[in-house]
């Protein structure tokens, strides 16, 4: 157990964007604060998303994909979710002092075109959540 805020990262399939989140705010802010990640379903760990991550220098390949824990959403001191869909269907959170955000980023699982311009879309969407961590850590909002 640990006395740092708990932040939980939620997305729908807890594949790519909540991965993605997870694995930078472990790498730049794991002194301050416990970071999990879940999704409303469990699609498995996307191998591209692995792939963006090891380019930037921090390693997720372990993660696991997980589905929501009600247990760590209720003792959460931040939920933040990364998509509509998960906004719109996050559970009911029963602990009234958490602070609830939506980070709204696109899905780059959904990126159509060549090999290379699905890449650069993660690649997109791993920099643009990045920079979101980052003013979270600074400003904390």
């Amino acid at each position: 157990m640990t006395n740092k805020p708990l932040i939980y990262f939620l997305c729908t399939g807890n594949s790519c964007r909540s991965q993605i989140a997870d694995g930078f705010l472990k790498a730049l802010g794991s002194d301050k604060y416990e970071v999990k990640s879940a999704g409303l379903e469990a699609h498995g760990l996307n191998p591209r998303a692995v792939q963006v991550m090891n380019e930037a220098g921090v390693d997720i390949s372990t993660h696991t994909s997980d589905v929501i824990d009600p247990e760590i959403l209720n003792r959460a001191d931040y939920v933040i979710t990364l998509c509509g869909h998960a906004d719109e269907h996050c559970p009911v959170i029963s602990n009234p002092n958490v602070v609830k955000w939506h980070w709204g980023f696109d899905d780059p699982a959904k990126a159509t075109g060549t090999g290379e311009e699905v890449m650069d879309k993660f690649r997109e969407v791993r920099d643009s959540i990045k920079n979101r961590i980052e003013q979270f850590l600074k400003e904390g909002k």
